[in-house]
């Protein structure tokens, strides 16, 4: 069946289409229904049916024969240390902390948030959260301790795992620290918080609630696998909105395994026993679908990188890892290979290493710019394949499937729309635009399995945030056009969440934390360009009327301020005083006209613009930081 075929197919006949895919999983009570529609838009899959997502990623391997296959490698340049678990090894480890967790009482559909750096740990944690039907929320370890309570306040959890620490290329991040100021700032406490001691710190433990790790994973009994419903959440992963208040992203238990196993196979071309390596974090969605869920699913061998791209040691750290670990296909965001050409244009360091087993490159996070992957191309030899997906919907929305058939490359673009979703293209009052016109990208309801069923205690947020702007549609929050060959093009976001190196981050946070210094009055921030990371958040703050202190003195104020509340994922940077904002009349801010100035491309005057000689007043603010604002 080629790839036309295929999506025909799925859109054709979805349910015969996603019932033939769920007999791969292994079921504890087969489905009564493919796809309930009852309650639309809050579809469900597979309901009626029973499994245990865990069970699915490692127990059953092991009972058809693959239990001393390598499931996971630990590679760890920052620490100069490396393990690896069979699959028999890692689901005992699971099943012991399982065990443990039930010992400090958490029960199914109870609540378990996991901060933590990218250890084995760190995945045991969430397979055993999946295994005694405990719904996690991995927050990533980037996130300062303001971030953390309010996941902590949202997500309530009975118990957090945690950390003494992370570890940067030269520096320790003390996360236990980090915890306790967010349990200090949360309204909701813990019951307990299971704390994992690395060698390189040891973190103060409180009393009557912290537990040590090892010690309660030697003191408890391995626990075996809780039948869960189809609909029954897996886990909560939270989003930047454009409020500035993180969303709740629900992941159900049957579409998602259904989806992440059918994506294995048809999306990347992975087969069970090949070694896939998702270089990401396990805070973000690309770490929970492809480091832990979907190549366990499969029965392949996965990998968890506590590193870089370059500075770890050298810009040869991939080419290293994918030779000595046998590394067949690697997923990573263009970011990484825009910091790897930056400081090794000619490939110099790949020559050293043997990448004759490495058969493709699969890149997202942002759009890859076609420079980056022709020269990802010319260097490695291989298919590279930019595809498109969101926290959102858990994989990939738009993809050169290469496990189907393997379309031809158009730099630029991820491809068609993978089979089981109906993206279009719409214009501001619901209509379709014309091929090659640029609209609001939206996805037909229903979506395939293993996207979203809802926010966290929020489904009105969810039909509010997605569904309310064009009925009976997804809004995935970006534009772009369809081109007459069907192949999707992505071009900018909707709205103003800035994405900095693959991470999504919301303007309004950085707002709120700007604000809160003494001496602003009112802020904007917008996302600029940037070669290596995509986009970079770029401050733009009017001080208070009786403010006299000087300029260079409060500019690094704030950019302290910004990366102390959101931490250093932010890349928070830039920033300059400006004597106002420009403004619609309505007092909308024009963040979209200021980021064109900065980055030099044509725009419009806004026909609503409250007194057009201001955008001079900014060009030449953002002349001082280096930037053209000559358009």
């Amino acid at each position: 069946m080629n790839f036309q075929q295929s999506y025909d197919q799925a859109m054709t006949h979805p349910h015969s289409f996603w019932a033939n895919a769920a007999e791969d999983i292994d079921w504890g009570r087969t489905w009564d229904k493919v796809l309930d529609e009852t309650n639309a838009p809050f579809y469900q899959w597979f309901t009626g049916g029973e499994l245990n997502t865990c069970y699915n990623a490692l127990d059953r391997h092991i009972e058809n024969g693959r239990a001393n296959q390598t499931a996971l490698i630990y590679d760890s340049p920052v620490t100069a240390s490396k393990q690896s678990f069979t699959y028999l090894e890692l689901r005992d480890r699971v099943a012991v902390l399982a065990g443990a967790l039930r010992k400090m009482g958490v029960n199914k559909g109870d609540r378990v948030v996991i901060y933590m750096p990218m250890i084995p740990e760190t995945a045991m944690a969430m397979l055993a959260c999946a295994r005694i039907g405990a719904i996690h929320s991995v927050v990533f370890g980037g996130f300062a301790a303001d971030q953390l309570a309010i996941r902590i306040d949202d997500a309530k959890p009975k118990v957090i795992l945690s950390a003494s620490c992370g570890i940067e290329v030269a520096r320790e991040i003390p996360y236990k620290d980090l915890l306790d100021a967010a349990i200090d700032q949360a309204t909701y406490k813990p019951s307990h918080c299971l704390i994992y001691q690395r060698p390189q710190v040891k973190s103060q433990m409180t009393a009557d609630r912290d537990i040590d790790w090892e010690q309660a994973c030697a003191e408890a009994q391995a626990t075996d696998c809780v039948m869960m419903a189809s609909s029954d959440p897996l886990y909560i992963l939270y989003t930047s909105g454009t409020t500035g208040n993180p969303k709740g992203v629900v992941r159900d238990n049957g579409g998602h395994a259904v989806a992440m196993l059918w994506s294995m196979r048809n999306v990347y071309n992975v087969q069970p026993g090949d070694i896939f390596w998702a270089a990401s974090d396990v805070g973000w969605v690309v770490g929970h679908s492809y480091i832990v869920y979907a190549p366990l699913l499969n029965g392949s061998t996965t990998i968890l990188y506590e590193g870089k791209p370059v500075g770890t040691p050298d810009p040869g750290a991939f080419w290293r890892v994918i030779e000595e670990h046998k590394v067949n296909v690697l997923f990573t965001a263009p970011t990484a290979f825009r910091a790897i050409k930056k400081e090794d244009p000619h490939g110099n360091y790949l020559k050293q290493y043997d990448l004759s087993h490495f058969r493709t490159l699969f890149l997202a996070g942002e759009r890859c710019d076609p420079d980056t992957l022709k020269w990802a191309e010319d260097l490695l030899n291989v298919p590279v394949i930019d595809h498109w997906w969101q926290t959102e919907t858990g994989w990939a929305i738009a993809a050169n499937c290469l496990g189907i058939e393997q379309l031809p490359i158009k730099p630029g673009s991820p491809a068609k729309a993978v089979p089981g979703f109906d993206v279009q293209v719409l214009d501001d009052m619901g209509g379709k635009v014309a091929e090659g016109n640029i609209g609001n990208i939206v996805i037909k309801l229903p979506m395939a399995p293993g996207c979203l069923t809802t926010l966290w205690n929020n489904e009105q947020g969810f039909i509010e945030a997605y569904l309310k702007r064009y009925d009976g549609y997804y809004l995935t929050g970006d534009a772009g056009y369809i081109d007459d060959d069907d192949y999707l093009w992505i071009m900018s976001r909707i709205d103003d969440v800035i994405n900095v190196a693959g991470h999504r981050l919301s303007t309004g946070a950085f707002e709120e934390v700007l604000s809160s210094h003494p001496d602003v009055a009112e802020c904007a921030v917008i996302g600029v360009a940037d070669k290596l990371k995509g986009e970079l958040p770029l401050g733009l703050a009017v001080l208070k009327s009786d403010v006299t202190r000087n300029h260079s003195e409060i500019i690094p104020e704030l950019i302290a301020l910004v990366r102390k509340k959101i931490g250093p994922v932010a890349a928070f940077k830039q920033a300059v005083i400006i004597q106002r904002l420009p403004k619609t009349r309505s007092g909308k801010i024009l963040r979209g006209t200021m980021r064109s100035i900065a980055d030099n491309t044509s725009y419009k005057m806004p026909a609503t613009i409250d007194d057009p000689v201001i955008l001079d007043e900014i060009k030449l603010a953002l002349k001082t930081l280096g930037y053209a604002g000559t358009s």
